[in-house]
């Protein structure tokens, strides 16, 4: 495998180096399964409050993160993340915003961004797509949760237009990571799914991103429709990073839903500015 844009800093998350490099404030990354607290021993450090963990455990486990980022469950927000494509400015006043529980995230959305320093946006997954922005000119930084039925809504362009249309931030600025999730070899869909992805791909010209399997089986490459969907809203292909990283080849290193049945814990993206 070609070097990952993500690689492993220390036993909690990856990071993306690339990124760290362009800006000595940035902090953003991706968490793995290994070391942490949790009722159900394969959860590991999960850190999600929706798995049937023990809250204790899920904070602990939060608590360790935000200490190796030398920040604080004060500064973290989430976002309810219901599969779609809804995206919410967040500021200073959503510091805390789902750190400590389910009812106070952000509710309706799956993508969070903000140019304000020191907010720790977050995001939780288990083989969906996580997909990170970041404007170095302007300071805007954000993440967007992309399983299917995001991707198809779509989240990625969505971000990109609202930066690109609210914040005047040209598109030739705007940089994107595309992290670790399932693979398309891992990935088998039904017709229903490959029904909302034929709209998508015929509407924008773009190349179908699967393969078919059998009578109503495919295999979908939601990395590569991502990818390609923002390559169609004018991102340069220089500017995106693709991680090689499977949720379900690499199960050692991270939760899969699909493949644990169901039965697992959550990962969490982050990314924040650090004022100094």
């Amino acid at each position: 495998m070609l070097q990952d844009p993500f690689a492993l800093k220390n036993s909690k998350f990856l990071t993306i180096p690339l990124w760290e490099k362009m800006n000595c404030q940035l902090q953003v990354g991706f968490t793995v399964r290994n070391e942490g607290y949790s009722s159900i021993p394969f959860e590991s450090f999960n850190l999600g409050l929706h798995v049937g963990d023990r809250d204790t455990d899920v904070g602990k486990n939060r608590e360790l993160l935000v200490e190796v980022l030398h920040s604080t469950l004060e500064d973290m927000v989430v976002g309810e993340q219901i599969h779609q494509g809804e995206i919410a400015k967040v500021s200073n006043v959503h510091r805390g915003a789902g750190a400590k529980s389910l009812d106070s995230a952000i509710k309706g959305v799956d993508g969070l961004y903000t140019s304000e320093k020191d907010v720790l946006l977050t995001s939780l997954y288990a083989d969906c797509v996580p997909l990170y922005f970041f404007a170095p000119t302007s300071g805007l930084i954000g993440l967007a949760h992309a399983g299917w039925k995001g991707t198809v809504s779509p989240i990625g362009p969505n971000m990109i237009d609202i930066w690109n249309n609210e914040k005047n931030v040209a598109v030739e600025d705007i940089h994107v990571a595309i992290g670790p999730s399932i693979s398309g070899s891992c990935y088998e869909v039904d017709s229903n799914v490959i029904t909302h992805v034929d709209t998508l791909c015929e509407a924008r010209g773009l190349p179908l991103p699967y393969q078919t399997v059998s009578n109503g089986k495919y295999l979908l490459d939601l990395k590569e429709l991502n990818k390609q969907l923002l390559l169609n809203k004018g991102v340069l292909e220089k500017n995106i990073l693709v991680s090689q990283y499977c949720t379900v080849k690499n199960n050692n290193l991270f939760f899969s839903h699909r493949k644990e049945k169901g039965k697992t814990g959550r990962m969490m993206s982050f990314i924040r500015v650090r004022a100094k």
